[in-house]
């Protein structure tokens, strides 16, 4: 298969008396096969570049485009199996000109490359078309075979509707894997994440047009370390318990619920792999009536399946256990796991950096303002110094002393922010025994709120009035973590 995979399970095991919820952590590691099976080659993927040919992409952004896509034509190793799209409100392929696709050698190559030269600007936007013509030229080729595109578009999808767009979604689920880039300013960020989310893709803001070239060879030479097409999560339940959801946490935020496919044991979508680490949250419910107090309980058992050249699954890991027990004390008397504490401010920090940039699209400076400054407050709770990064470029202070928006920020920075807020970064090695610091002495003057940025009414003050932040609390003392 050419890769091993493990799977780590981070439960905590005691749950309250009242609790109706049991989370798990479940990190997944694939390394390289250090004995590959008897008879493994090196089998070529197949890779579709989609590009955008609207007319607003007339002029020097088309230029760009088309120098990124032959340096990506020239990323791809001799075998690869390679399409190109040129979309607009339609789809065409343009390469090969007899349809399928074709192998990569040193004179197709030079083909492909002619045909996107080739490409002029005109007409309107139907992404959903492009991917659904990407599926129909994906089905020439074994289900085994890795398969990804990479798209790019510099305007919103307005020739379909979200219907439309969610149903072409819905038939290219668990086909292909997408990588999509927003190419200047006059896209929407939130059309990238719903492409990425369901087609397990990662989605970037190219702010610089010309820097699409770097990250096109970039994105395509991680495309090639793909090694497994598609792998499962297989979760066998106790029947006292039922999947609430499950969601990829590392590297990026994704909801993967949806996905759920049901046999013998539920089998959740996790995409393609290369050899990396990527970590996920599985939420169960119960009713806490039906479980014994004290009695250990294997509420879940947890396998990763990959798909064979038959297109029959088999386990690729070990199984592990997810055990609870409840317990006879209430709530207040179970602490709680940082681990999973940690992951749910992440995603309070991606949903408070989206509300920024949605309300800045919309118009809405005061609201843009209050979800930059809690964002920026959870960033420094978080040491996420990626997105803190971010975050503190987008700012300036108010004469109030508090963080806004920069009155001159342009809407290609809000679709950064938006399309970045599902980058999580690396948690410390041990939450549980990080050191605290601590709390310096209180100012002589009014508090501002390290999260939102509220200066307090009185210097003794412990909470703050606007978010009801603890001031006395150390976290904030921490050195940063960068993300990896």
């Amino acid at each position: 298969m050419g890769l091993s995979f493990a799977l780590e399970v981070d439960a905590p095991p005691d749950l309250a008396y009242d609790e109706r919820r049991a989370d798990a952590l479940i990190t997944v590691t694939a390394r390289s096969a250090a004995d590959p099976p008897d008879g493994a080659v090196y089998t070529p993927g197949a890779e579709i570049l989609i590009m955008d040919r609207s007319l607003s992409m007339s002029g020097r952004k088309l230029d760009e485009a088309k120098r990124a896509m032959c340096a990506a034509i020239d990323t791809l190793r001799d075998g690869t199996l390679l399409g190109i799209v040129a979309g607009n409100h339609k789809a065409d392929v343009i390469f090969p000109a007899t349809g399928g696709l074709t192998r990569v050698d040193a004179l197709t190559r030079e083909d492909a490359k002619l045909r996107v030269v080739g490409q002029l600007a005109e007409g309107g936007t139907s992404i959903g078309s492009w991917l659904a013509c990407a599926q129909r030229l994906f089905t020439s080729v074994p289900t085994h075979t890795v398969r990804h595109a990479v798209l790019y578009t510099d305007g919103k999808d307005e020739h379909e509707t979200p219907e439309q767009l969610d149903d072409v979604l819905t038939a290219c689920t668990d086909q292909f894997v997408c990588d999509a880039r927003g190419l200047g300013s006059d896209w929407h960020y939130a059309e990238l994440l719903r492409i990425t989310e369901a087609l397990h893709g990662t989605a970037e803001a190219v702010v610089t047009v010309s820097d699409l070239t770097e990250d096109f060879t970039r994105l395509l030479r991680q495309a090639q370390r793909i090694v497994v097409p598609r792998v499962y999560l297989g979760l066998r339940l106790n029947d006292r318990f039922q999947l609430a959801f499950v969601r990829q946490t590392r590297p990026v935020e994704a909801e993967l619920t949806a996905r759920r496919q049901h046999d013998l044991e539920t089998h959740v979508p996790l995409g393609s792999w290369p050899p990396e680490t990527r970590q996920y949250q599985v939420s169960l419910r119960f009713d806490p009536h039906t479980l014994t107090v004290d009695e250990p309980l294997r509420a879940a058992r947890i396998t990763l399946h990959a798909e064979r050249p038959d297109g029959t699954r088999r386990p690729c890991s070990e199984t592990a256990a997810m055990v609870v027990r409840r317990r006879s004390t209430p709530g207040f008397g179970i602490p709680r796991s940082p681990h999973l504490t940690r992951v749910e401010n992440e995603r309070e920090l991606g949903m408070a950096m989206r509300a920024c940039a949605d309300a800045h699209l919309r118009g809405d400076l005061p609201r843009a303002d209050h979800e930059l400054r809690l964002a920026t407050g959870l960033a420094q709770d978080l040491r996420d110094t990626a997105r803190l990064r971010l975050l503190r470029a987008l700012a300036t202070t108010g004469p109030d002393g508090r963080l806004r928006v920069r009155p001159d920020v342009s809407r290609a920075e809000i679709q950064r922010i938006g399309v970045d807020s599902t980058k999580t970064a690396t948690a410390p090695m041990d939450l549980a025994d990080a050191v605290e610091l601590p709390v310096r002495d209180a100012p002589s003057g009014p508090r501002a709120c390290p999260r939102c940025g509220t200066a307090s009414s009185s210097a003794s003050a412990k909470f703050c009035e606007e978010c009801g932040f603890r001031l006395g609390d150390g976290t904030f003392g921490r050195g940063p973590v960068d993300a990896s």
